[in-house]
């Protein structure tokens, strides 16, 4: 499956239904999927939408880690706990649950982010504040980008 790309800016509708980027469902509908899992981001105030075979991916990696670690937990309270499966209607919409929509702050402007295997959902204000570049220790960044090899 090609992975997401790109930034696209958005709004809710008043019932909280959220129209997903053409190119977003144009990558689904490859995978024959009409279906994401939208959940809370670990740490971050957004959501995370998963195609249903990256989610899966996902949820067996985190079934074979030890229960008893409270980073498991916390993951698997605040990710998995989280998790609602929606289908994608004839309009490109997905209903985002109220709890969602509480959890990340959702306003009525929003972004998608595609990050390659996901999607990320945040409100515009919020997400300014986080991708500004002005905000970020550089330095400390290109260093880690370094080892990484990026």
């Amino acid at each position: 499956m090609p992975g997401f790309s790109g930034k696209h800016y958005n709004s809710l509708d008043p019932k909280g239904r959220l129209i997903i980027p053409a190119p977003f469902r144009e990558i689904l509908s490859s995978n024959h999927s009409s279906k994401l899992i939208i959940t809370n981001e670990v740490f971050d105030r957004c959501l995370c939408a998963y195609p249903v075979d990256e989610w899966q991916k996902l949820t067996d990696k985190v079934s074979r880690m030890p229960q008893t670690s409270d980073a498991v937990k916390y993951f698997t309270r605040r990710v998995i706990g989280s998790a609602v499966e929606c289908e994608i209607d004839r309009q490109g919409r997905v209903l985002v649950s109220a709890a969602l929509r509480t959890d990340a702050g959702l306003n009525s402007d929003v972004v998608l982010i595609g990050l390659c295997n996901r999607i990320e959902i945040w409100d515009r204000s919020e997400y300014d504040g986080v991708a500004d570049p002005t905000k970020v220790d550089k330095d400390a960044y290109k260093e880690e980008f370094k080892s990484l090899g990026l």
